[in-house]
Formats: C-alpha cells, structure tokens, sequence
C-alpha cells in the first residue's frame, strides 16, 4: 500500500486535487484553441477515455477570448497555460478559466506576477507554478549547481510572491526531459511545502519512448507517496496521454478505473496467435469502465494458475482457448471464436 504525502487540497473546478483526492488524469489539447468547435471536440473525446481536467494553449489574445465560449460547453474543467504575456491570464480569468498554468522563467516581471495573482485570488481561480528545466530565470542558468536544484529554486521564489499576496491555491510542477533530474526536483520541493504537485516528464518523445520515461519518472515519485495530479506528454495524441496517464496510476494500484490488461510473453510453448489475440482483446475492451482484470496467457503453463488473480481470462491452446474466470475453466472454444466469446462473457455479466 503506497502511503501517499500529505498535501493540501484545492480544487480546479470541480475537480480536487491534494489531501485524500484521488490522483488525476490531465491531458492537453493539441487544436488551435482560436477553434473553439475544434477545440471541444477534442475535450470531449478526451473527456470519453476518463480525462478529468484539460490545459488550453493560449497563444494570444484571440485564444484567450475563445475560452469563454469553450468554457460553456466544456464538460471538464479547463487550465489555461500562459507563457510571455501575463495579460492573457487576466483575460482568461476574466473569461470563466478554471485554473492557470504559469511559466516563471517567461512570465517576465515580478509585478506581472502579482496582478494576476491578485485576480485569481478574488476569483478564486488556484495557480499551477510550471516549472520547465529548459526556460529557467537567466541568473538561475548561471548558477553552478544541478539543475534540479535550480528548478526548486525557481519554484521557492514565485510560491513566495504569492504567499506574499496572500495567496495559497497553489499546485506546482517542476519538469525536465531528463527523467532524473526531474525526478530529484519533484523529491527535493516535496520536502519543502505541502502544496499538491502535478507530475510530468516534459518533452518525454513519441509514443512508445515517451510512455517508458514517463512510466519510469512519474512511476518512481507515485511509488514514493509523491504526486497529486498527472499529465504524460506525448509527441502523439492526447487520447494516448491520458490512456497513458491511467495505465501507470492502474500498474501502482493508484486507480482502478476499466479494464487492468495482463498478459504473458510468447515463448516456444505458444501455439495460439497470442499477440494478435492479445491486442484485439485489449482494444475491444478499452472503452470498459467497470475496474476488472482480464488475462490473456500463452499455455496451460501461465493460464488459470499464474493469473488465478484475474477476474477472466484466456489460456490458450492448440488452435484454441480456454476462458477461466477467477482461475476456474469455464468453456472450451476455437481459436477463430475465442475473442468474440470471450468479451461477449465478460460484457454480459458486468452490464
């Protein structure tokens, strides 16, 4: 059982985050925001695949104006991410936004800062402080130190300025591309406040490298008690993020929602096509919502015993497959019919 750190709890929309709030799934729209039908498309096919919060690049003033019509029809909170121009944090706030995003190493001044945490704390609208290891403040660059050791520096210093203005619906990020230093920064700011932290490794590459560093930094802080809120940034699609995002919170334990896929590697024994069986499985029931785990194993050796644990299963043979259910063979049936069967079982009796 992960014990998890001790956070506050704030809340982005209807969403908390922090405190005994499970840990949530954020992805980010790719659209160009300005379209705003484009735009909640893509929210809304996020918002299928269990998606609970979505980040909103606002590259200017015309996107900043669309959030106010995105925002009605949204069927998630939304975060808007400024970089540059604190201006439009100001008008996002002023537009509906649920929570911001702000880059300190680009936010520019000081006073920039302070404006927009003051209408974010009369709008009650919580501040994710996001630092990136590769747009750092120039005199923190400078320093010879780690520069994860710099990250926290960066984020100690604008926690700073808005507890200054009396301000603490705080959540912070600290990410690099480098998955050690990034997982050295999210350790060395836990320790220092108890403000609730949204992991990421940024920058992580394309699908399949990108989900194993991700799964191997935000892996290693979840397994530690260390994370709020996640976000695992693709070079693919947001959908990927997020089933991405819920297959490592469902490897630690951390949320079981839909279906926990296990399956066993070939080997000489196989003689059923079990990679094509195991995959179709597993898309056919990707849409489950219901936390069940199915197992697909190679032979008799890795069937009902090694995955007795799995609530249904198949063990293959020759040219067919046995389906088991709590590690209790059930029905015998050919290779050819095995996967319709098979999800057609499960669907019946968990309706």
């Amino acid at each position: 059982m992960i014990q998890r750190r001790k956070s506050k709890q704030i809340q982005i929309g209807n969403v908390k985050i922090g405190g005994v709030a499970p840990i949530s799934v954020q992805s980010m729209t790719n659209t160009d925001t300005r379209d705003v039908q484009k735009t909640l498309q893509q929210i809304y096919a996020l918002k299928e695949l269990g998606c609970e919060i979505v980040r909103l690049a606002i590259l200017n003033a015309e996107a900043a104006e669309a959030v106010r019509e995105i925002k009605k029809h949204s069927p998630v909170p939304l975060i808007a991410d400024i970089h540059f121009d604190y201006r439009l944090a100001i008008k996002c706030i002023e537009n509906g936004i649920d929570g911001l995003r702000i880059n300190p190493g680009n936010i520019g001044k000081e006073e920039h800062t302070r404006k927009v945490t003051a209408l974010a704390k009369t709008n009650n609208i919580p501040i994710r402080i996001g630092i990136n290891g590769g747009s750092l403040e120039k005199e923190l660059e400078q320093l010879s130190i780690p520069l994860h050791e710099k990250m926290v520096m960066s984020a100690m210093r604008h926690i700073k300025i808005l507890e200054d203005n009396d301000f603490d619906k705080i959540k912070i990020s600290l990410k690099s591309s480098d998955v050690l230093t990034t997982i050295e920064a999210y350790r060395l700011i836990a320790q220092k406040v108890d403000y609730p932290l949204h992991l990421g490794v940024t920058e992580a590459g394309t699908l399949k490298g990108g989900i194993i560093k991700s799964a191997v930094g935000l892996g290693t802080l979840l397994a530690e008690g260390i994370g709020d809120t996640i976000r695992v940034s693709l070079t693919d699609s947001p959908e990927e993020e997020v089933k991405a995002g819920f297959m490592i919170l469902k490897s630690l334990g951390l949320r079981k929602k839909g279906i926990n896929f296990v399956s066993c590697p070939t080997c000489g024994r196989t003689q059923i096509d079990l990679i094509n069986l195991a995959k179709t499985v597993e898309d056919k029931l990707s849409d489950f919502d219901k936390p069940l785990t199915v197992a697909v194993m190679g032979c008799a050796v890795n069937g009902p015993g090694e995955a007795k644990h799995a609530d249904y299963g198949i063990a293959g043979g020759i040219k067919e497959g046995y389906i088991f259910k709590k590690g209790q063979i059930i029905k015998k049936v050919p290779e050819e019919k095995l996967v319709d069967e098979f999800v057609n079982i499960i669907q019946m009796e968990n309706v």
